[in-house]
């Protein structure tokens, strides 16, 4: 009797994830805009409703890893280290996932980047996303910042961090799209991802929301000291 509640928990995850994983091969195969709903189900051998359940907008069966995209810099400075600052813990662990090729870095695969490239409605889901990522990270940065500081500054931080995040996202897409491995990319994103880092440093290094408030190396912005 105890087990039941996490055997059903697994069924849902497993049936989430048969029917992202046909839904992904549709889409690859047909394109996003060619694909239905009722196809998807067809091919997960499921009802139209049951996909529409678990995923009530028909992007995020292709941008799936939508929840964990749009909180990972606002969870990053809730979690970061005793002492460590914003923009310290958000370098380390953005490293953290250019090492990992991490799907919330931009990394999927060279089919799966030409789809989402060539459809319009995903292309706008992902802006979207980017917004919403950047008002999480404002909010979480709210949170950490004095009070006394104007109460602009953790969405002035958060507009200048969200921007280099967003470029060294595209920068993984159009790398992608142009062939490269993902090592490949990882080796050409790092000096990339640090010179943004430093950028960033010196445009946030006295920041009441995000800054060190002292001379911060590159190494321990982006999580190589």
């Amino acid at each position: 009797m105890g087990t039941e509640p996490g055997l059903r928990e697994s069924k849902k995850q497993e049936t989430r994830q048969l029917i992202s994983d046909c839904a992904t091969r549709l889409f690859i195969e047909q394109g996003f805009e060619q694909t239905t709903i009722a196809e998807i189900a067809a091919a997960a051998r499921v009802a139209k409703k049951t996909v529409t359940n678990y995923f009530p907008r028909k992007e995020d069966l292709a941008l799936d890893h939508h929840e964990a995209f749009t909180q990972l810099l606002a969870r990053t400075v809730a979690e970061r280290a005793p002492g460590e600052t914003p923009l310290v813990a958000l370098g380390r662990a953005f490293r953290a996932t250019l090492v990992g090729h991490s799907p919330v870095a931009g990394f999927t695969g060279l089919a799966f980047a030409r789809m989402v490239d060539d459809s319009p409605t995903l292309g706008a889901r992902l802006r979207e996303l980017h917004d919403l990522r950047e008002e999480a990270l404002a909010e979480a940065l709210a949170a950490a910042t004095p009070q006394t500081a104007p109460a602009i500054a953790p969405r002035i931080a958060a507009a200048l961090i969200a921007a280099a995040d967003r470029l060294l996202f595209r920068r993984v897409q159009e790398l992608t799209l142009a062939g490269r491995t993902d090592d490949e990319i990882e080796a050409e994103l790092t000096p990339e991802a640090d010179h943004a880092y430093v950028l960033l440093l010196a445009a946030l290094g006295d920041h009441p929301a995000a800054g060190t408030g002292t001379a911060t190396t590159t190494a321990t912005a982006t999580g190589n000291a």
